[in-house]
């Protein structure tokens, strides 16, 4: 359960679905209710297939380019890092490469906006990746890879009924509550990602020991 907590809490807090509420609505405002529920589900599975891929084949990825577990968890911190500053000050969508003129370019040119811009960069981005990469490597026994597993599953649902819910969202809380909210997380997120790195120096520092 409590690695169930700890990885289930960093994948929300980095993805961030609440923060991607503003970005759904605006893609989805000439959408039926129907339509909405639909792009939101592919959005939240387009999420799960990324996750997988990421945990499963991450690790592939590090042993072609030659980089160790410690470089990925160092540069992941960074990233993960970088995007808590960004909820701060409140240019997540700029974080993530979505102005407010490409959304509405969007709105008009994109037939299908699940994979992208939702799933990915604004879902899926890099620190999730990395940070699912560095999972793969440290959780390796069965049980712990299934909770890991369970973990994404549970983020990826909760992804579908926050976007599915997304015009309830911002009419409940506003864009002011929405903001404080990810302001909230956003210090999480920066404390996730400063996490990763003291964990990596550590170990650097262990292994000049010897």
């Amino acid at each position: 359960m409590e690695l169930f907590l700890l990885s289930f809490g960093a994948l929300f807090s980095i993805m961030n679905p609440l923060g991607t509420v503003p970005i759904f609505v605006g893609l989805t405002q000439n959408n039926s209710k129907k339509e909405r529920a639909s792009i939101a589900f592919w959005t939240s599975f387009n999420v799960l297939i990324i996750l997988l891929f990421s945990f499963f084949v991450g690790k592939y990825l590090l042993s072609f380019f030659g980089i160790s577990l410690n470089s990925l968890k160092i540069a992941g911190g960074l990233i993960i890092a970088s995007s808590g500053f960004a909820l701060l000050t409140g240019k997540f969508t700029e974080h993530k490469g979505m102005k407010k003129s490409r959304v509405k370019d969007d709105i008009h040119t994109r037939s299908d906006i699940s994979l992208t811009p939702l799933a990915i960069p604004m879902l899926a981005g890099p620190g999730t990746i990395s940070l699912l990469i560095a999972y793969n490597q440290e959780y390796t026994n069965f049980m712990d890879c299934s909770v890991i597993l369970t973990s994404v599953i549970a983020s990826s649902l909760s992804i579908y009924l926050i976007l599915k819910s997304s015009h309830y969202i911002v009419k409940i809380l506003g864009a002011s509550g929405i903001n404080a909210l990810s302001r909230i997380i956003g210090f999480i997120v920066i404390a996730i990602g400063i996490e990763l790195i003291v964990v990596a120096v550590i170990s650097i520092l262990k292994l000049a020991e010897f």
